[in-house]
This record gives structure tokens, sequence and C-alpha cells, in this order.
């Protein structure tokens, strides 16, 4: 791999004009097909084999017409203060109101409060449904200016006035956070090359590929029913493995300049050694987010699949545009160490060099260049190797804690800022009709093969209304043909609780009590019942993900570093730095540690989706810095050094950029901590302090300290495997090899290799 990749790198070097106008190209045409793509429709969200899902879909067809997907909005009127809402005055606002939404083109149903004993016992509080044709995504702009211009007259009319529901659903904002993320991004890469083009190279393809991957996303949006959600992370994880994936091949360029070599030639190095680990880093992301579709979800199949194809752009860019800029550059990159204009300064000691990288005289004896702070660092880990192991372990294991409270849900209203429409509309029917009311569960009762639907329907109802934790049981509503019936439970608790969980399961035990006798059968839907069901299907398919996922992975790991105990080492560290991060999720999240910080406003179970996404995201990222950082020790291993001398040279080449690319990606996924989306702030919250425990805790303190205990069984492997599996020479043996071979006509090119299989 390293030899084609290296004669890849030379050949988007010399034809950089190509290059460039290819890439140029894709992004104009996927720009052109997002301008002109179609709004996104309907993402609907749906989960085969759930009794939820199972329930939704014969209510779309024993109920035909009645848009069981449409949006849906709830007008909470609050009467002033020493009123109530049975007032002539207040009454007849109302009814106007009611009135005004009725004649909107898209709206299917409006009820009115009072007729439909939607007004609270004390009198305050009262509200108006309405149901529409399409779903929230799909509802025309006038359509929701005019709920909220209904809304607005009755305020002017002198009552509290706010709108729940999904048909005010707008798409998130990440806010300028995100901008800061970028901002923090760039002045890293300044530091780390010490010149405004070198850092620039990474910045501007990184954001190339994400243009690309989100017009993209947007261009299929429609077709595919992409939600807004999915183009957000996709520019998320691509700014993040793009910036760090351009690093790495920049940093190694300007490293082999610094020994001497040719531009073109440094290119093709770079990419042929730094291009190889970072091939292998991003399979590893791509398997992990592609492997998402193991859960059958098939909104996060979708995302995953999304971006795992905005991974695989930044990978092809780095491989292909990176080395064509550094051709445009020229000696604007100068070698690793070199003198740059910003820093006026270098890090080789009191060597001074040429445009080349050539070590010149100063007309005075040379020095010994000075240890970086990576040479010091792993010199004191191969020292103290046990101290710093447990140390680290320790420390994640003392913020993994709060994980073993996790509790699992979706967001609703609720977990909105309290400064939206929609949670205080939330907090209204709450304090009016208790907390359950947001949360009501649609019970449908399939009677087709009994013999008396009408009693069935009736026993159904009064078996829930005997069940602990239910407030109210709406009569049953049969349909046109009188086999099927839907009736509305309201629980005395909020829809995340874990009281309303068990009252779901309860009522599942009960129906199928009732199907045994009667022959019909019980189903439990709604959205508070359609979370449930995502947290337990999340749940189930945890440990499946894990093992498929994991164990592709391991076998890449082993291919990649020609060993046993590397790869095992890089998994356990990747689940100690993935739980210590659920364990922060939850401290922040669930227990309100640092929320107002972070913003949080209300604090909650974790979004179900959480779990098993970070295990996916971040262990995908975790190896970026483990074959970046091994396959340097490796590589050094390879050409003669012993264990601890390579650990060091690993830390001497690799430290300072892993990181600079951690820190990058810690500043781009904490940008979307500002997202007014509660999901996107959790994931990007979640993945910065997962990235933060992973680079800087496992990869740079618990990775060489096992390692150093391990010594050369480190790098062992069963003689019959090391025959069976290709050999991928990702540390470049073959390019170096190549070029020696003049030099020293007999030297043999699987010389240094046979030191690691002895």
């Amino acid at each position: 791999m390293a030899t084609f990749l290296y004669k890849l790198g030379r050949l988007a070097f010399r034809r950089r004009h190509f290059v460039a106008l290819i890439w140029v190209a894709l992004l104009t045409l996927a720009g052109v097909g997002a301008a002109s793509a179609p709004p996104a429709g309907n993402s609907s969200f749906s989960i085969p084999g759930t009794e939820a899902q199972k329930a939704f879909d014969l209510l779309e067809q024993r109920f035909p017409g009645q848009s069981a997907d449409g949006a849906t909005a709830r007008v909470v009127f609050k009467a002033p203060s020493g009123e109530k809402m049975t007032d002539a005055g207040n009454k007849a606002t109302v009814e106007k109101t009611v009135d005004e939404l009725a004649d909107g083109s898209e709206v299917a149903s409006v009820a009115d409060p009072y007729t439909g004993d939607a007004v609270s016992e004390n009198g305050t509080i009262a509200y108006a449904s309405v149901k529409y044709d399409v779903s929230g995504m799909e509802l025309e702009e006038s359509t929701k200016d005019a709920l909220e211009e209904a809304a607005q007259q009755a305020r002017d009319a002198g009552l509290t006035v706010e709108v729940g529901g999904d048909a005010l659903q707008a798409v998130p904002e990440t806010g300028a956070t995100e901008v800061i993320g970028i901002a923090v991004a760039a002045v890293v890469l300044v530091i780390t090359f010490g010149s405004l083009v070198a850092a620039g190279l990474p910045l501007l393809t990184a954001l190339i590929g994400v243009g690309i991957g989100v017009s993209s996303i947007t261009a299929l949006a429609s077709a595919l029913e992409l939600g807004s959600t999915t183009s957000i992370l996709a520019m998320m994880i691509g700014l993040a493995v793009g910036i760090d994936y351009a690093l790495f091949i920049v940093s190694r360029y300007r490293a082999e300049l610094a020994e001497g070599r040719e531009r073109e030639e440094a290119a093709g190095r770079a990419v042929g050694t730094a291009g190889s680990a970072v091939v292998f880093a991003g399979l590893t992301v791509v398997i992990a987010l592609v492997g998402l579709a193991v859960v059958n979800i098939p909104m996060l199949t979708k995302m995953g699949i999304a971006a795992a194809g905005t991974v695989a752009i930044a990978v092809l860019i780095a491989l292909t545009m990176i080395p064509a800029l550094l051709g445009y550059a020229g000696r604007r990159v100068k070698p690793a160490g070199a003198k740059g204009k910003l820093l006026g300064r270098s890090r080789r000691g009191t060597e001074k060099t040429d445009g080349q990288g050539t070590p010149e005289a100063h007309g005075k004896p040379q020095g010994q260049p000075k240890a970086n702070l990576g040479t010091r660092w792993a010199s004191f880990v191969v020292r103290r190797p046990l101290a710093v192991l447990l140390l680290g372990v320790i420390g994640l294991g003392a913020a993994a804690i709060p994980a073993a409270s996790l509790e699992l849900g979706l967001p609703d209203d609720g977990s909105q800022p309290t400064s939206t429409t929609q949670r205080r509309a939330y907090d209204l029917l709450s304090d009016g009709f208790g907390p359950g009311f947001n949360g009501p569960l649609m019970v449908v009762v399939d009677a087709k093969g009994s013999d008396a639907p009408k009693d069935a329907f009736t026993d159904v109802s009064d078996e829930i209304e005997s069940l602990d934790g239910v407030v109210a049981v709406t009569p049953p509503a049969p349909n046109k043909g009188g086999d099927t019936a839907t009736i509305t439970v309201i629980p005395d608790s909020k829809p995340s609780s874990v009281q309303t969980e068990d009252l779901v399961h309860a009522i599942r035990d009960a129906g199928g009590d009732i199907q045994a006798d009667s022959g019909a059968q019980t189903l439990v839907t709604g959205s508070t019942a359609m979370n449930i069901d995502v947290s337990e299907k999340l749940n189930d398919a945890l440990v499946p993900y894990l093992v498929l996922v994991v164990g592709l992975a391991f076998l890449l790991l082993i291919v990649v570093f020609r060993s046993i105990l590397v790869p095992l080492k890089a998994a356990l560290g990747f689940l100690l730095s993935v739980m210590a991060a659920l364990g922060a999720v939850v401290a922040v999240f669930q227990w309100g540690w640092l929320s107002g910080l972070m913003g949080v406003e209300e604090t909650g179970p974790v979004m179900s989706m959480m779990p098993i996404f970070m295990v996916g995201v971040v262990f995908g990222l975790a190896m970026d810095y483990e074959v970046f950082l091994v396959t340097r020790m490796r590589e050094a291993y390879v050409h003669g050094e012993t264990p601890h001398q390579a650990i060091v040279t690993g830390f001497k080449h690799g430290a300072r950029v892993v990181t600079a690319a951690a820190v990058i990606m810690m500043a781009v996924f904490a940008g979307f901590i500002g997202s007014s989306e509660s999901m996107v702030k959790m994931i990007g919250f979640g993945l910065a302090i997962a990235v933060f425990f992973d680079a800087f805790v496992v990869r740079m303190a618990i990775v060489p300290a096992v390692l150093a205990l391990l010594g050369k069984r480190a790098w062992w492997l069963p003689k019959w495997l090391d025959r069976a599996l290709p050999n991928v020479d990702v540390e470049g043996e073959g390019l170096r090899t190549a070029d020696e071979r003049g030099a020293d006509p007999d030297a043999d090119p699987d010389e240094d290799r046979e030191l690691v299989r002895a």
C-alpha cells in the first residue's frame, strides 16, 4: 500500500492543476445539486420490529385518511390572574382563535377546548389541539405563520398563549460556537506549523471535503428522507477528521523535508507513510459508522452512512489534494524545525536549515538538538510505566462511575430551552393537567379476530383504568369497520420517567391476558411508547454492535501492526475512554453538574442513541491516534530500535501532531455544544470529552505504559498468522529499501521486517 500511495502522492504533486480542478468541479457539482434539490420532506422515524411501530402501521391501515404521521400543535391558553378561561371574554377569544386555525389549507382538524374537555379543573388553562395533513418538516411557512399569528392575536387580547407540538419544528441551529471551534483549530495549526500557509492547508481541504459531503447530503435529503441532524453530524465528524488527516500528512511532509529530500519526493513519502495510517484510520471510522446499520433503526443507519461518506471524502482529499496544494505552496511550507516568519525560532536546537531542510553550519560547534516535550514525556513513562498505567486507569474509572446510573430516553419539548414557546407550552400543560398529559399513551385494540369487538374494547379500557399510575382513560374510539379502536391513556408521571415506562409494560402485559381471553390484540404506541421502544432496541443492539465493530477493527489493526497484543490494548483502552465519557455525559446532562456552563436548561435521561453512537464514532476516532502514534513506534522498532527506544521515537515524531490533532478535534466538537438541538449539544459534548480522555489519557499515557511493560512481547505475532496476513507496509518499509538499494546493493528488502518476526 505504501508504494501505491507514494506514487499517488507524487502524481498529485506533479499534476496538481488537474487534481485541484477535479475537487473544485466536485464541490461545484455538489453545490449546484444542493441548491437545485427540492426541500427535505418527511424524515420518517420508524423502528422496525417494535410494538409501537406495529401499532402505528396498523393505524394507517384501519384509520385511512387521518394522517397518522401528520404534524400536531397544541395551542395552550392561560387566563390572566384572577380570571378563568370559562369567562365570556376569554372564551370568545379562544373560539375566535379556533375558527382562524380551522381555516388553514393544511389543517385536518381543530378541537375546541370547550367541547373536548380541554379546560383544567381550576379553569385557568385550556388548550386547542390542531392536526395537520402533512408532517412538521413538510408544513409550508405560510401555515406556520398562520399558527403563530393566531397565537399572537390571542396574546394581544390579554391571554398568555404558547404553542407546543411539532408543527413549529425548525432546523436546529449550531450557533456562533461552531465558528469559534474552527477558529481554535486554525490557531492550533498556526502554532503547530509556525506558518499561515502550512496551517491553512488542512483547514482548506477539510472545508472542501465537508462542503462536498454536506452539499451531497442536502441534494439527496428529499429522495432519501434525510433529517437536518444528519448533515450537522456529518459536518461535525467531517471537519474533525478532515483537519486531522491533512495535519498528519503535512507534518510528515515537513519531516521528510527536514531529512533533506526534494519536495516531490517528500510529498510522495508523506502520502506513502502518514497516508497509509490515514487510510486505515479512516477505515476504522467508516466501519464504526456503517456498522450502526445493525441497530436496524433507519434514521440511525442513514446518519451513520452519511457521516461515513463524508469521512471517505476526507481521506481521499488528504491523499490527493494535500500533495497538490503542497506543490502550489512550494518553499512557503518549510521543513520541520526550520524558522518560520510567525514564530521566528527553530525547534531543532542550534541547527539552521537551508531551503531543503539540510543543516548548515553556524560558524560555531553544532549543539545537540533539545529533546521536545513528547520525548521527555515518553522517557518518563518508560521509566515509570506501572505508576502511569495505574494512575490513568484509576482516573478513567472514577470518571466512569456516573455511567452506572445511566437513564436513557429521547428528548421532548420538556428538554427544550425555557425561552422557547414549545417548552413554555409544555410547562403550562403540566401545571394545568399534570405531568403525564405531555406524554399520552395511545392504545390500539385490534379486535378483528374477536367475536365481540365492542366487549373487547370495553375490557381493555376497564383493565387499563385499574392499573396504578393512570390518571385518565378516554372511551374507546372505533374505526368505521368497528374492528379497531384507539384509547388514550394519561399517566400521572412525565413522559421520560421510569414510572411511565413501567406503565407501558404493565399495559402490554395486561393486553396479553386480554388477548388470550377475547382474541383482541392490544398494542401501545405514541411518541412516549416509541421512545421507550427505541431505548430498549438500542440497549439490545449495543453488545452485538460492539462485537461486530470492535471485532472487524481488531482484525484490521492486526494487519496494520502485525501484532495481537497491540490491537487488544487499543480496544481495551477505547472501552475505558468511552465509559469515562459516558460518565461525564451523565454527570452533566442527567445529574446537572456544570449544566449552566454547558447551556443545559433541563436535566433528564440521556438521549437513547448516545451510548451506541458514541461507541461507534469514538472508536473510529480513537483508532486515528492509535494508528498514527503506534505506526511510528513500529516503524522505529522494525528499523532496529529496542522496544523502549521505539516508544520514545514514536513520541518524538508523533506526540506533537497527535496533541494538535486532539485539540483541534475537541474544539470542533465543542463548537456544537452551542446548538439549539439538545441531541446535537449532547453529542458535541460527549465526543469532545471522549477525545480528551482517549487522546491524552489512553493514547498518551496508558498506551506507552503498556507497551513499555510488554517490551518485545507487544510485537509478537504467530509465524503462521504472519505468513497468512497480507503485507500492507503501513510503515513504508518498501519505500526505504527501494531507495537504499542503490547505495547498498546487497540490502535485503525484508531484512528489517525479519527483526520483528524474530
